[in-house]
């Protein structure tokens, strides 16, 4: 004869199922913090490394009216249509021509690969996954205090320790977009979270709230 569930067993049951979903549920919410987190502060690390860039590898060229093109600079962009997402590149602009390209990007002093990735925004060999910023960690829309233009926004590292926020295309215009308030970079993820990286335009400190 089949033997039917007791009361109690069924209790039981729905209590072990109730745990596992509550587990489940509980999980993908550290794991998307974890995510968040993570990205945030290699972003506070690349920032800090190309400013440390800009102060050794001076891009400064007398004899150049567009020199200032070629600062260090970290830019966000958006994938293809076809991709969608956000990603970042930090990259001193050797040809002028407006867009990074590989070689021309900062590498990862621990892992060696390029803090680059085109619009495609596939990670590849040599490039680092930290900088698919929508596609590896879930971040959705990127929020800059300091952005004067259409674009997603960049941060750019003089030689001298100044920071801007935006490259003139313009001769002679290197003094122009410097900093004069401290700036705030807002990651923010697909449920809504977020975190923001201070930098600071006196000094250059840069750092996680």
């Amino acid at each position: 004869m089949k033997r039917s569930f007791s009361l109690l067993e069924l209790i039981l049951t729905l209590t072990i199922i109730s745990i596992i979903s509550f587990s489940f549920f509980y999980n993908k919410e550290t794991i998307l913090e974890n995510k968040i987190n993570i990205v945030t502060n290699k972003l506070v690390l690349y920032l800090k490394q190309t400013r440390l860039q800009a102060l050794i590898d001076s891009q400064y060229d007398l004899n150049d009216n567009l020199w200032h093109k070629k600062r260090w600079t970290l830019s966000f962009f958006r994938c293809s249509k076809n991709v969608g997402g956000i990603y970042y590149v930090i990259y001193s602009d050797k040809n002028k021509k407006g867009h990074p390209n590989k070689q021309e990007s900062l590498k990862d002093p621990l892992t060696n690969r390029y803090i680059y990735s085109s619009n495609s925004c596939n990670e590849e060999s040599d490039t680092s996954k930290y900088v698919l910023l929508t596609k590896e960690f879930d971040i959705t829309n990127v929020e800059i205090s300091c952005k004067s233009d259409n674009s997603l926004g960049k941060i750019s590292f003089g030689y001298d320790g100044k920071i801007y926020n935006k490259l003139s295309t313009n001769e002679k215009e290197d003094k122009k977009n410097e900093l004069k308030e401290p700036c705030t970079i807002k990651l923010i993820d697909k449920k809504g979270k977020y975190r923001e990286i201070i930098i600071e335009n006196e000094g250059g400190n840069i750092y996680k709230i």
